[in-house]
């Protein structure tokens, strides 16, 4: 059974590639979210789960939504993380993880994707994101195989050390504390009011009024609702005037 969370499209792409090799059952960890579904999960085959990468660990809406759920039948899991550069010390986190759910780790990896993290960072340009997805396509074939045959992946160790036991440690409570907020999302004059940033909030944190988008406190900085809009009319503080909005749609 492959699980994915996305805000932007990459890990879902992931996944499809991923499920189109083994024929497994591909499951939206975002409406689950969304749906406040935390029913048991059970599959025969190894669990994967698929999600991007937040402040160099997994991000901890699906995290809290792994530890809430009963999963049953294989006890075997892969983790893939998508990101923009590196994992850093991600796969130490994940370990302990499966410790506490009794998962057997089968393997972590980590596919760069284009970046789409806009409210700190650029997203790359059509061209730059098609040749990065293109590069990515092999190594996703390649863990598609390997889940497919049961292998275990080759370890991942790309941790560099003290800077991703840093980053992945300290930087990332600070990453949700003071930056993953809702305070600064807002609409422009070029809202067309399509409700669309509402429904892919997993969160729900996005309520309608008077036919305008308004964000509560909660928020996992997916940016879904900010690349995902049709008319580019949110912006994040003063931080993503002008940058390429990136969402794949698959």
């Amino acid at each position: 059974m492959i699980l994915y969370f996305s805000g932007t499209g990459n890990s879902k792409y992931v996944a499809q590639k991923i499920g189109n090799t083994t024929g497994d059952q591909i499951i939206s960890m975002n409406e689950r979210i969304k749906q406040g579904n935390t029913e048991p999960l059970q599959s025969a085959l190894p669990f994967v789960f698929i999600c991007p990468t937040y402040g160099w660990r997994l991000p901890r809406i699906v995290e809290n939504y792994i530890k809430k759920v009963t999963f049953s039948g294989s006890e075997k899991v892969y983790f893939i993380l998508t990101c923009g550069n590196h994992t850093l010390n991600a796969v130490y986190y994940v370990e302990k993880l499966c410790r506490y759910k009794g998962f057997n780790l089968q393997g972590f990896d980590a596919i760069v994707m284009p970046e789409n993290y806009i409210a700190l960072f650029t997203a790359p340009d059509k061209e730059e994101s098609d040749a990065i997805i293109a590069k990515a396509d092999a190594k996703i074939t390649q863990v598609a195989t390997d889940i497919r045959d049961k292998s275990c992946l080759p370890v991942f160790n790309n941790t560099d050390g003290i800077k991703g036991q840093i980053s992945s440690g300290i930087i990332n409570p600070v990453f949700y504390s003071l930056i993953a907020r809702a305070d600064g999302f807002h609409t422009t004059e070029k809202c067309i009011h399509c409700k669309k940033c509402a429904k892919l909030c997993p969160l729900n944190n996005i309520n309608m009024v008077n036919g305008n988008p308004v964000w509560s406190k909660k928020c996992t900085h997916c940016m879904a609702c900010i690349c995902g809009c049709p008319s580019e009319a949110i912006e994040y503080k003063n931080k993503t005037q002008g940058k390429t909005r990136y969402y794949l749609s698959v």
